[in-house]
């Protein structure tokens, strides 16, 4: 799977030419399925957010408002109850996974109820692109700071990547470069403080960050 790891989503041209080198085709002839499922598990998040992302509706659902061919929602808590030889082949057909933020706890708990997690190594074509939770759930931790839903035993997520993830910085008061550096003083391990302007790409295990904002490595 090819990660496109974001805090805002497809906020610049930058990030959009990364996406379509990724994709290998215009964004016109690609089909995307979107993910709201981290929404339910933050207590500022809910149906306005989620109605807004899946929608296409600013300022929540920026990703799902380019021009793809086709685009389809993919709710994880309904997963398990219908059965995988409905919903594996939806996803294998998806050129992208367009998955939006909220609690990354919360929806490492679906990805891997659902068996989403299970599936994702085989999606060797596939491009996940995560909004802020939806790609600190790849992360190995997300830091107390980050958990939000009652249900988590821990920060762990799934450790898809090796570093973990600040997103939104300078964008609200408490996501400081100040905080990022205390966070990942407690986070043990390389992790990278990024603003909504900025994505990490990974393709067959190499690491980039494509950027027209401010990000930061921090150890």
């Amino acid at each position: 799977m090819k990660l496109l790891l974001t805090s805002g989503g497809v906020t610049n041209p930058t990030i959009g030419d990364a996406l379509v080198e990724m994709l290998g085709k215009p964004i016109a002839d690609a089909s995307a399925l979107c993910v709201p499922t981290a929404q339910w598990g933050h207590p500022m998040c809910g149906p306005v957010g989620a109605r807004g992302f899946v929608s296409g509706l600013l300022p929540w659902g920026g990703m799902t408002a380019l021009e793809w061919a086709s685009i389809g929602l993919l709710e994880l808590t309904a997963l398990p109850t219908i059965g995988r030889d409905r919903w594996v082949p939806w996803v294998r057909e998806a050129d992208v996974l367009l998955v939006d933020g909220g609690d990354a706890t919360y929806l490492c708990h679906w990805m891997r109820e659902s068996g989403l997690a299970d599936l994702l190594p085989s999606l060797e074509d596939t491009v996940w692109v995560g909004v802020s939770a939806g790609s600190m759930v790849m992360t190995p931790r997300i830091g107390a700071e980050f958990v939000e839903w009652p249900g988590a035993a821990d920060d762990r997520t799934l450790g898809v990547v090796e570093f973990s993830i600040f997103p939104h910085l300078d964008v609200f008061p408490d996501n400081t470069m100040a905080a990022a550096e205390r966070w990942a003083a407690a986070i043990g391990g390389p992790a990278y403080a990024v603003d909504d302007q900025t994505a990490i790409r990974v393709v067959d295990g190499v690491t980039d960050v494509v950027s027209e904002g401010q990000w930061r490595l921090l150890s």
